[in-house]
């Protein structure tokens, strides 16, 4: 008996290693979300176009905030916009991969 359980929650730690992992990589993404009236969509200021790795703490986001790019920076740090793209661009961009 002792054995099974064990087993049982090895099996289930290693999920859980696997899934923080998995999330930590951005490969993954857990929202658990409620029946209810406040889970209604409502159209987002801020999304996130893209994403580049550069190392494993070093990263570019390209983020549209309210029609504009911003090339934002992130690293141990902190977050820093690089460049700010503007609408044009915002607009060109969505014309070209159709906004995701």
């Amino acid at each position: 008996m002792l054995s099974q359980s064990l087993a049982v929650f090895l099996v289930l730690a290693l999920l859980a290693a696997l899934l923080w992992l998995a999330r930590r990589k951005g490969l993954a993404t857990l929202a658990l979300r409620m029946p209810g009236k406040n889970n209604r969509r409502v159209p987002r200021q801020l999304c996130v176009v893209e994403r580049i790795p550069l190392t494993g703490q070093h990263s570019l986001h390209l983020v549209n905030c309210a029609g504009r790019l911003i090339l934002v920076g992130v690293s141990p740090a902190g977050c820093h916009a690089v460049v700010d793209l503007g609408e044009r661009a915002a607009e060109a961009a969505a014309a070209t991969n159709g906004m995701r």
